[in-house]
């Protein structure tokens, strides 16, 4: 099994800060808990303006956090998603599809967007991962605050 070693974040007063989500409704399970941990981790931060928006499924995400980013309301986005792979090549699609479409908004927009969209060979990877909602929001906000200071 690969293993990686997290960076230590602090946390910072972010309560000035607006961040949209926008989480994916299939594998509801598995996204309803990434967003929790999301959630939880935003009071380390004191962000308490984090608007949600849901979509379908994690391929109708760049669409929406194109929208996010064009409101010109947030200083970070997060994605939330789950793509557990099947028996066809459909998985590999989405995968694509959705990395390539989160990496675009956010270059096109200069948008810092956190990436907490799980793509997992099964179910039981997909739920030993499932409490890194938390990580993905510090990924973003650190990034976030780190632009904002080069102006």
């Amino acid at each position: 099994m690969q293993r990686s070693e997290r960076g230590e974040f602090k946390p910072f007063d972010a309560s000035d800060w607006r961040v949209g989500v926008a989480v994916a409704k299939f594998n509801a399970d598995i996204t309803g808990q990434l967003l929790d941990s999301a959630l939880e981790r935003a009071k380390d931060y004191r962000l308490d303006k984090m608007d949600i928006t849901e979509v379908a499924g994690s391929i109708e995400l760049p669409l929406a956090l194109q929208s996010l980013a064009r409101s010109g309301k947030y200083r970070a986005l997060l994605a939330v998603g789950c793509v557990i792979q099947g028996e066809t090549p459909h998985f590999d699609y989405v995968c694509k599809f959705v990395c390539e479409g989160v990496l675009r908004v956010q270059l096109d927009e200069h948008m810092p967007i956190g990436f907490g969209v799980l793509t997992c060979a099964d179910l039981a990877q997909a739920q030993a991962r499932a409490h890194l909602g938390g990580e993905h929001l510090d990924a973003v906000m650190q990034q976030a605050r780190a632009i904002s200071s080069r102006g």
